[in-house]
């Protein structure tokens, strides 16, 4: 497992990622602190120095394991579920300018918030359930045909009120029939929805492909009172092999939290490896690509 950070390219409201006013001092400081890759939050793809920013990450050889695409709902409300066709079709167009992106770096590209909020009122629900549908099958064959990934968070009840657990999400992959669409599990969002942490990941299986560290307080690591140890336990388990990125509330400050959270997860980063006699058995078998 590797370890990233995530930060926010634009200003935006967001509070678990802060938007850095220099790249370079950011992206050295985790380099210094041992990071193997920034995870990026992107409103728009479209106003960012590609080029600059390619050369700049290079530079200090860090990965950039995932693209952010929450905030083009956060702060435009673009949804890929909005009963309204102008909205969706611009978040669609958005969610193929991050895919364009994501490409630069081979990164992964994350569905979020982006997805919006369904209506309560029953027949406009499912409505909006389909157009989600809809507009992910369009963006992820667009994504596939570049050679990229995309992966759906589960989001806790506060922020949306569909696909709230990985039982869900997994679900909902099944049905959708797309290789290159996959998992997401955040400990911040898991912690509210899913009785059992490390049985969600299990769950999630050969479909988790990325993963979201936070404290409960979705502070650093070690700021609140989660037990990882059976976390990470599961996630060796599962022979994960991908990121655990930190996206996280900046508190007390950016250094002291990307501080605490490599310092926290040092410790389990280096857990022994279990003998194969003592792995709990998997869920339904999945190729990881």
């Amino acid at each position: 497992m590797r370890v990233s950070f995530a930060i926010s390219l634009q200003k935006t409201r967001f509070n678990a990622v802060a938007f850095q006013e220099s790249l370079i001092p950011v992206l050295q400081e985790l380099k210094e602190l041992g990071y193997d890759g920034v995870e990026l939050a992107v409103r728009n793809p479209q106003e960012i120095d590609r080029k600059g920013l390619v050369e700049l990450v290079a530079q200090f050889g860090l990965q950039v394991p995932a693209i952010g695409t929450g905030q083009a709902f956060v702060e435009e409300g673009l949804s890929l579920s909005s009963l309204n066709s102008e909205i969706r079709r611009r978040a669609k167009e958005r969610l193929k300018d991050h895919i364009l992106f994501a490409s630069l770096f081979q990164s992964l590209v994350i569905i979020g918030l982006i997805r919006g909020v369904l209506p309560e009122d029953r027949k406009a629900k499912n409505e909006a359930l389909s157009y989600f549908r809809e507009s992910l099958k369009e963006c992820a064959l667009f994504a596939r045909e570049r050679g990229i990934r995309m992966v759906i968070e589960p989001l806790n009840r506060y922020e949306t009120n569909f696909l709230n657990t990985v039982e869900e999400t997994v679900a909902f992959i099944d049905s959708l029939g797309c290789e290159n669409v996959g998992i997401l599990a955040d400990t911040f969002h898991m912690n509210i929805e899913e009785p059992n942490i490390p049985q969600a990941i299990a769950q999630a299986g050969a479909l988790l492909w990325h993963f979201h560290i936070a404290d409960s307080n979705r502070w650093a690591p070690g700021f609140g009172h989660l037990d990882f140890q059976p976390i990470f336990e599961e996630l060796e388990t599962q022979e994960y092999q991908g990121f655990v990125s930190a996206e996280i509330i900046q508190k007390p400050s950016f250094q002291e939290a990307a501080r605490k959270t490599m310092a926290t997860l040092k410790g389990f980063l280096s857990l022994p490896k279990r003998s194969q006699n003592s792995r709990k058995p998997q869920t339904k078998q999945r190729k990881r690509e």
